[in-house]
């Protein structure tokens, strides 16, 4: 297998974990990814780069860049883990109900407010999500 090493490979030969064809066919899925792909998504895409990839290969895959800490699962609440790199700086998203879209974003004045609210109720913030779903301004959620 020719190519860059993504973000996802270097991550996992800083841990010292073995890398199949693959696995680094699945890992550069992930990092080639501007969505929060499924597993079942991560398998199309992969399969079409290795048509030997099983979808259970890529279950046990994505569970092993999980536990190692090198990806997020997301649930944002359509029955479905979806995933990410691991992000370099924290952001939150927000999840077109309609469409099943997925906006990340950073607010200062969102992240300012949280730590506000803790400190008022005697805590500080040790790690948090921020998940906004949302709909189309003009459509009606009833």
């Amino acid at each position: 297998m020719s190519g860059k090493i993504s973000a996802i490979e270097e991550a996992c030969h800083a841990k010292g974990m073995r890398m199949t064809d693959q696995r680094r066919v699945i890992a550069r899925v992930l990092t080639a990814a501007s969505d929060h792909p499924d597993v079942e998504e991560l398998h199309r895409r992969a399969s079409a780069i290795d048509a030997n990839i099983s979808i259970s290969t890529v279950y046990r895959t994505v569970k092993m860049f999980e536990d190692a800490g090198i990806i997020a699962r997301h649930e944002f609440g359509d029955g479905r883990s979806r995933y990410e790199p691991v992000p370099d700086e924290h952001h939150d998203h927000l999840i077109d109900l309609r469409s099943g879209r997925v906006v990340e974003f950073r607010s200062e004045e969102i992240e300012r407010l949280q730590d506000e609210i803790a400190r008022k109720l005697g805590y500080k913030i040790v790690g948090h999500r921020l998940e906004l779903y949302v709909l189309p301004l003009d459509e009606d959620p009833a």
